[in-house]
């Protein structure tokens, strides 16, 4: 079987091409390689090209003999949606629009979607349920879900069957360390923290420590990478035996604190986390962690990795064995 990866250059997308070719299936990598890493390309062939691209993409489908669609493209920094959301509506909304049309064409139906926890906002009440109102607070966030509803009116029109997979703070890597995290951007905490500690730049900067939370900082609910890449893997065999659409929250369900992944960098790195304290920034929710109750019935998925202790340990490791190597000669 073959399955088309977009954006499987990426971080989340390059671990889901490993789980996939653990279960014998092939991916085949569509990437314009902004900001993914032909590195990170090691399972299956990679086709530098844009999926906005209807055309190609369709070419695609049809050379490699194409049976599913796992969607990972697209751009994903909140604070640089603020200032491009044309740009952010354009490559998430109108890349999605066009995979769409080309599955069209080429008669595909399945199709895995990769999207965020973003699309709730702050959230009425907590853990996070799929049935909770989806109210944005910044353009990433909207524009996935506009993404979102394409996808599920697509399928509510029975021209396609779909999985929407909804996950929270990807972190950690590959156990053997053949792929990680290395973002020309970096913008997510437990990176930032190691970098940090290994004196790359400015000391890090903890936004809010008066939050009504046990150590006045944000909890957020970390889940590893190779467990959202099963949880790809997953999908793909559901919605081969299923119909029409359908969303999962993927996360641990047992948030950490700002403090907490410190201090767990600080552990697995033997050295302190240089770092200043700053005021809350607007429309950071206090609290974000999952119910993944849906995901461990209907998909049969479950996060084997829940302490973020071992969570940071594998990203520290990664970033001590190659990113530093492998982000200079991308």
């Amino acid at each position: 079987m073959k399955v088309l990866v977009t954006g499987g250059a990426g971080y989340i997308g390059s671990h889901a091409c490993l789980a996939l070719a653990a279960k014998g299936v092939e991916p085949v990598t569509l990437d314009s390689l902004i900001t993914g890493h032909a590195w990170a390309v090691q399972w299956g062939p990679l086709a530098r090209g844009d999926v906005r691209d209807s055309d190609f993409v369709a070419e695609l489908i049809e050379k490699h003999k194409i049976e599913a669609v796992l969607h990972f493209a697209a751009l994903s920094l909140v604070a640089q949606s603020v200032a491009e959301p044309l740009r952010y509506y354009d490559n998430n909304v109108a890349g999605t629009l066009a995979l769409l049309a080309a599955m069209k064409r080429c008669n595909l139906r399945k199709l895995v979607f990769s999207s965020t926890c973003a699309v709730y906002g702050v959230p009425p009440a907590l853990p996070i349920r799929e049935d909770m109102p989806t109210a944005p607070i910044n353009p990433y966030g909207r524009t996935k879900l506009a993404a979102e509803n394409a996808i599920m009116d697509a399928a509510q029109a029975g021209e396609i069957d779909a999985v929407i997979l909804r996950y929270f703070n990807a972190a950690g890597a590959d156990a053997q360390l053949r792929i990680g995290e290395a973002h020309v951007h970096e913008s997510h905490l437990i990176p930032l923290a190691i970098h940090a500690a290994r004196l790359k730049g400015e000391p890090l900067k903890v936004f809010g420590t008066d939050y009504d939370t046990p150590d006045g900082t944000c909890l957020r609910d970390y889940v590893h990478v190779t467990d959202l890449a099963d949880a790809h893997a997953a999908a793909l065999d559901f919605i081969l035996g299923s119909k029409r659409g359908h969303r999962f929250n993927l996360g641990t369900g047992k948030p950490a604190s700002v403090r907490q992944v410190l201090t767990a960098v600080e552990q697995a790195m033997g050295r302190p986390v240089p770092h200043t304290e700053a005021p809350r920034r607007a429309g950071d929710p206090m609290t974000l962690y999952a119910a993944n109750d849906l995901a461990r019935d209907k998909l049969g998925w479950q996060p084997r990795h829940l302490d973020i202790v071992e969570i940071v340990k594998s990203a520290v490791a990664w970033d001590a064995k190659y990113a530093s190597s492998f982000a200079a000669s991308a």
